[in-house]
């Protein structure tokens, strides 16, 4: 029997003795933490990337020597380093990102499920993990669909997956609308496998497809007001068409491009939202096609959500299907006084929603949701020794329906036990305490004359900008205040120009902090 390597036991995580190796590395890394936070001493280390890289160079190597250090002096080492070269989104100057600081109690489920290193992409690897997942997704889905005859959603790494999979979805449903025309054959490329299910959680129908790209004809000239993006591909009977806003988040071009679809018609929105009477002109005019209608519930820019109600009604009236992505708004939904600015959400055929922005989670932490989850048949697909038919008739839960990925961590698990923790008004409270805190810092901005409020926030993201700064004095604010380390701001472009971009997303953060916040930015404005 081979020796196991030396000093095994005491470095596994797992069984019966992991608690006990990960006790005294969990109390090395939480000492390395706030050591490095206070080399860094505010909300980002100071000197620029050049400064940063050189420290990690030197606290780095050996990158891999060829005797090991031991995990004591790596760990409070690399953590040190990593700490003090942090963006820190705890720190109330740290707001340029949807990038929020994660609650305790949901980093420390995250621990956990390292611990135990589940993986969703069969039964026999993450039993209690699979469980609890459908069981939550179920629940966070019957918030965004409660009306739905069976809310379900899927995990994903956040807006960016979501919106591919919300693209996907409406491909394939176009597809097969197409396929079933009575002159249209099989595609000689689809292969299924039909098998029986109760709920796509449980047993999902194995139907492996291999998408080939469609044939694409001349372009046709796209509907007046209507801005394409990137080069125009076509495909023939049955291609789904994307109509978006131009405040619509980059990643459903991109998802569009990974689809072989045609580029998505984009529209101007030069209010900053999706404008129904232009979208049903648009709709009027272009050639008839399976369409997908984008909407958005929180921009990334300013926070502003469309009015879903009317674009809904919209696409009720041109057959379309609803996408709405509200990676960021959707979280409005714990609150009490504000998930009514998401009225007629529960109207879309997909819905994107993250809790690492409004809901306080490590990365990542994304869902899709929908109403029905037999919508989500089309990600099917059969691996034998994952998902063999006889297990899965023999009642093992089918899980590679669930993700384009195959190996997957239990996401699901830090956001249920933040669930169980707060409770929807718990985290309601973190909403509206941001989303307050947002309007204050738009009073102050309103009250100093020396810096200009773009608009009132819909959301916690507020634009401002030093009063009669160009593009290149507001570009150079931002980034030497990045270079010393004061403030992390991010910058947003509208029609009337270059913005800084505070977005709010600290719970404990004061009004002094918002003072203090608008002082730095005076203070290091050039006349």
């Amino acid at each position: 029997m081979p020796v196991p390597a030396s000093g095994t036991a005491r470095l596994l995580a797992g069984g019966h003795d992991g608690p006990g190796a990960l006790r005294p590395m969990v109390d090395t890394v939480l000492d390395a933490l706030a050591h490095g936070a206070a080399d860094r001493g505010g909300p980002l280390p100071s000197g620029g990337p050049a400064a940063v890289a050189r420290r990690i160079r030197d606290a780095a190597r050996p990158l891999i020597p060829e005797e090991g250090e031991g995990p004591d002096h790596a760990l409070r080492t690399l953590v040190r380093a990593l700490a003090y070269g942090a963006a820190d989104p705890a720190d109330p100057r740290c707001t340029a990102h949807l990038h929020c600081p994660p609650l305790a109690v949901a980093t420390a489920a995250d621990l956990a499920v390292s611990a135990l290193n589940p993986s969703l992409d069969s039964w026999d690897q993450a039993p209690a993990a699979c469980a609890l997942e459908a069981l939550t997704c179920r629940a966070l889905a019957e918030l965004v669909h409660p009306h739905g005859p069976a809310p379900d959603a899927l995990v994903t790494t956040g807006g960016t997956e979501s919106n591919h999979l919300a693209l996907l979805f409406a491909r394939e449903q176009a597809r097969a609308r197409d396929t079933a025309r009575p002159h249209d054959t099989a595609r000689p490329h689809e292969t299924t496998h039909p098998r029986d299910t109760a709920h796509p959680h449980d047993t999902v129908p194995a139907r492996e497809t291999a998408h080939a790209p469609d044939a694409a004809p001349a372009a046709r000239g796209a509907a007046p007001g209507v801005r394409e993006a990137g080069p125009r591909r076509m495909g023939g009977p049955g291609t789904l068409r994307v109509v978006c806003g131009g405040n619509a988040h980059h990643s459903i071009h991109r998802a569009a491009w990974l689809l072989g679809l045609p580029a998505p018609h984009t529209l101007p929105t030069p209010t900053g939202v999706l404008d129904p009477a232009a979208l049903h002109t648009a709709l009027d005019r272009l050639p008839d096609a399976p369409t997908l209608v984008v909407a958005t519930a929180g921009t990334t820019d300013t926070g502003a959500i469309d009015p879903l109600p009317e674009i809904a009604d919209v696409c009720d009236h041109h057959a379309a299907t609803l996408h709405i992505d509200a990676a960021y708004g959707a979280p409005l939904l714990f609150s009490d006084t504000l998930h009514k600015r998401l009225h007629g959400l529960d109207r879309a055929h997909t819905v994107a929603l993250d809790l690492h922005k409004l809901g306080w989670q490590p990365v990542a932490a994304g869902l899709l949701a929908v109403p029905d989850g037999a919508a989500l048949a089309p990600l099917a697909h059969r691996a034998d020794y994952l998902n063999a038919d006889d297990d899965t008739e023999a009642g093992l839960p089918d899980l590679l329906g669930r993700s384009l990925r195959t190996s997957r961590r239990p996401d699901i698990f830090k956001i249920a036990v933040t669930l169980r923790a707060l409770g929807r008004r718990g985290l309601g409270d973190l909403v509206d305490h941001v989303c307050a805190a947002a309007q204050h810092l738009a009073d102050l901005i309103e009250t100093r004359p020396g810096l200009q409020l773009y608009a009132r926030p819909t959301l916690s993201t507020v634009l401002f900008r030093p009063t009669g700064a160009g593009p290149a004095a507001v570009a150079a604010l931002r980034r030497r205040l990045l270079h010393h380390g004061a403030a992390v701001l991010g910058r947003a472009t509208t029609p009337e120009g270059l913005w800084l971009k505070a977005t709010v997303l600290n719970p404990h953060i004061q009004l002094g902090d918002l003072r203090g916040l608008l002082e730095l930015v005076e203070g290091n404005t050039t006349p």
